[in-house]
């Protein structure tokens, strides 16, 4: 093997772990900012909730992660229709909201197992 493509993958490898090991904190900070989201005021919190799902469903994905990554864009995906629309009934929020609860709690048990 060329050095690299070893360095290529070292680095990757190095990347993963950090993921991996990162995740617990990602997790709490999705399911703290669920919580706190204000279905009267969504936009901060959705805000970073959108970036933060954005980003997990990428990296995940190129982790092994896939499950996690389908389902974590998917979450991002009806987080999109829901900002995009000026009004939003509280129960369309309180659904995406357990919806978000139970990918994280599911996340928690098996990340590797989802999808």
């Amino acid at each position: 093997m060329e050095a690299a493509d070893q360095e290529f993958f070292t680095r990757l490898a190095t990347a993963s772990g950090a993921f991996s090991a990162g995740l617990p904190a990602t997790l709490a900070r999705l399911a703290a900012l669920g919580q706190d989201l204000d279905p009267q005021a969504p936009a901060g919190a959705a805000a970073e909730l959108q970036a933060m799902l954005h980003t997990m469903a990428g990296s995940a994905v190129t982790f092994g992660y896939r499950g996690l990554g389908a389902d974590a864009r998917a979450l991002e995906q009806r987080l999109r229709v829901l900002t995009a629309f000026e009004t939003v009934a509280p129960r369309d929020w309180a659904a995406w909201v357990a919806e978000l609860n139970g990918f994280v709690e599911a996340a928690r048990r098996d990340p590797r197992g989802l999808g």
